[in-house]
């Protein structure tokens, strides 16, 4: 029962701390307040952004609430809606894809073959997941809170529309792009992907751990709040061997 709970509280806590910031963002009276106010709270608000699709990640491997895959997937569905209504089951189908062909012309979130530069891949990245259905559902959302509930356009534009798109490039920078992209030395095994060396607090701030990206690979049932356990008995496993073969 310890997983579940703790993955019920870890995506219900992103899930109401986004809902309440944004609330709160969207009320503010954008021209009584400094400029070092606005700029924390995009970053916080990017921040639970990224929270919110992390939450979705889990939920398509199960960890959510591992005993009821329903209500796990409830949640899972939930948490992507509010990020930016992208389709639930079509993401879980293109990351699997991403786990059995990670870093191939066969993976979703891989480089076209030609252009691995940051800015193409990204814009590949994105392509492969944004639909003319969601994002004119998008814009049927942003009218309602405009014209319905009186949300200032300035405010939609800063604390809503602003950080879900640096979310997006926060994802794919530290979660695809630094953990798949190549080098010249090859990839070391089948999971074709590398972790960083964030400690855990620069971990949790850059993408919730995701950068621990082999580890993810490797244990696809581990949960994200798990991961930097997973990271360090990974380098503890590391330090013992390299210790054996100096010896």
């Amino acid at each position: 029962m310890g997983d579940n709970i703790k993955g019920l509280t870890a995506g219900f806590t992103i899930i109401f701390l986004w809902l309440f910031s944004l609330i709160s963002l969207l009320s503010l009276d954008i021209s009584r307040i400094s400029i070092w106010i606005i700029i924390p709270g995009i970053i916080w608000q990017t921040f639970l952004y990224t929270g919110l699709f992390i939450t979705a990640h889990d939920g398509m491997h199960g960890l959510v609430f591992p005993k009821n895959r329903k209500f796990n997937d409830f949640i899972g569905t939930l948490a992507v809606s509010l990020y930016a209504l992208f389709s639930y089951k079509h993401l879980m189908t293109k990351h699997w894809e991403h786990h059995r062909y990670p870093a191939s012309e066969k993976d979703p979130d891989f480089h076209d073959g030609k252009h691995p530069g940051l800015f193409r891949w990204y814009i590949r990245f994105m392509s492969n997941y944004l639909t003319w259905k969601q994002v004119l559902g998008m814009a049927i959302v942003f009218n309602v809170l405009l014209y319905l509930f009186q949300v200032p356009s300035t405010n939609l534009v800063i604390f809503w529309i602003c950080p879900s798109l640096l979310s997006t490039l926060q994802l794919f920078y530290f979660g695809t792009y630094l953990p798949h992209r190549e080098f010249a030395e090859p990839y070391k095994d089948e999971h074709r992907a590398r972790s960083n060396d964030y400690s855990v607090f620069w971990s949790l701030i850059t993408c919730y751990h995701f950068g621990y990206h082999w580890e993810h690979h490797e244990h696809t049932h581990i949960a994200w709040w798990r991961l930097p356990a997973i990271r360090q008995a990974t380098l503890n496993t590391s330090a013992r061997n390299q210790r054996y073969i100096v010896s």
